[in-house]
């Protein structure tokens, strides 16, 4: 009896000591609301979308204690329509995020499918992170802000924070023999905050962007000759040799208000590297500026309200695509994990842009982020929901 005690003791020691060392953890969000369109592909639309706050997903995340300060860590995270059930990213099972690597007291480093610098020290401060998803994104997500396309393939590196200062950097391997450049993407980008003001600035630079980064989140064969970009507004550039961006945002909290602002500079260099463009060679420009305010009238309630701006620069002689973009949101708070939201965006084009096979020029059509595109200048789209997360 007393030998069956003892090895029950040390059964409960070694289990405590194992659940001390390592840990696994489930979490996710849930989002679904009732959408209105004014025009989408010439028709108004009224039905459910999911991830009206935030992109609905589940994941798995783990941290192992290895001593002296380091630590193993995982993440598999699953994107996923809630009204379908069916996989988002393209259909890939963790086509969020999926990354193994070690951390210590001075930073870690990050191995797999992951988010690139600009997201991770600017994409913070777009309105869209805080209200409405996608379609608060900036017009086709250009900048990627709101991180519709991940890196394939990459290593990572984000400092530990140092007084308020952090860093980091990605570089993702192409993977292709005898040809180290082609496809591969690298980026990096830095933050600091301190008191009520907090900045961030990033830099992405991805060659083969067709193929690397716009085909990259699709399953099956990803096709080169053709552009893999789904949005009017920069279909067109899908044969560019590099996509880059360079990116800064802030945000200044006074009382119950924070103050927030983006810039990018985004531009697709090289037209006619992935496939024949009448442009080959030239490059296209777009910069884009976002101001915002949200203010938390109560504990429970979150008012906000953003401007955005985008313009191209003339290609051809041709008049520049521009996009203006308002959106209204409100935000009650349930409880600290469940809300009820309503966020409402307008949106107006104008001038020319090239046509998604990159041959010639089409007027530019209003295009809010992850809805079908107006046939028009002008879209509207209200949204209501519910989101919970575990």
């Amino acid at each position: 009896m007393k030998n069956k005690i003892c090895f029950a003791a040390v059964i409960a020691a070694c289990s405590g000591m194992a659940q001390a060392q390592s840990h696994v953890s489930l979490y996710g969000i849930v989002d679904s609301g009732l959408t209105y369109v004014s025009n989408s592909g010439g028709s108004r639309l009224f039905g459910l979308a999911s991830g009206g706050m935030q992109a609905a997903r589940w994941g798995m995340r783990g941290v192992e204690d290895l001593g002296g300060g380091l630590k193993a860590t995982f993440r598999l995270e699953n994107g996923y329509d809630l009204n379908t059930g069916k996989f988002g990213q393209g259909g890939l099972e963790f086509g969020r995020q999926a990354n193994v690597g070690l951390s210590s007291r001075y930073g870690s480093v990050l191995l797999g499918r992951q988010y690139d610098s600009v997201i991770d020290y600017v994409g913070r401060f777009a309105f869209s992170n805080t209200f409405g998803a996608s379609i608060n994104a900036h017009p086709g997500d250009i900048d990627n802000f709101n991180s519709s396309n991940r890196v394939n393939n990459a290593v990572k590196f984000q400092s530990a924070d140092y007084a308020g200062f952090s860093a980091g950097g990605l570089y993702s391997l192409g993977g292709i023999a005898g040809q180290s450049g082609r496809n591969q993407i690298y980026s990096f980008g830095a933050a600091y905050a301190r008191g009520p003001f907090s900045v961030g600035m990033g830099y992405l630079n991805v060659r083969n962007p067709n193929v690397s980064f716009f085909g990259n989140s699709t399953s099956g064969t990803v096709s080169a000759t053709t552009s893999n970009i789904t949005s009017p507004v920069y279909a067109g550039f899908g044969s560019a040799n590099t996509y880059q961006v360079f990116a800064a945002g802030a945000s200044y909290v006074v009382g119950d208000a924070t103050l927030g602002a983006t810039y990018s500079n985004v531009r697709f260099s090289n037209l006619g590297a992935s496939y024949a463009s009448p442009f080959a060679g030239q490059s296209q420009t777009f910069n884009n500026g976002e101001v915002s305010l949200i203010y938390r009238l109560n504990p429970a309630l979150l008012l906000g309200a953003t401007y955005n701006y985008t313009r191209g620069n003339s290609l051809g002689g041709r008049s520049a695509a521009q996009y203006h973009q308002g959106a209204l949101g409100i935000d009650y708070f349930l409880s600290k994990r469940t809300d009820l939201y309503a966020v409402g965006v307008l949106q107006h084009a104008s001038g020319e842009t090239l046509s998604s096979s990159g041959t010639g020029f089409v007027p530019a059509v209003a295009s809010i982020g992850g809805l079908t595109a107006s046939s028009n200048q002008n879209q509207v789209a209200v949204r209501a929901g519910i989101r919970t997360k575990f």
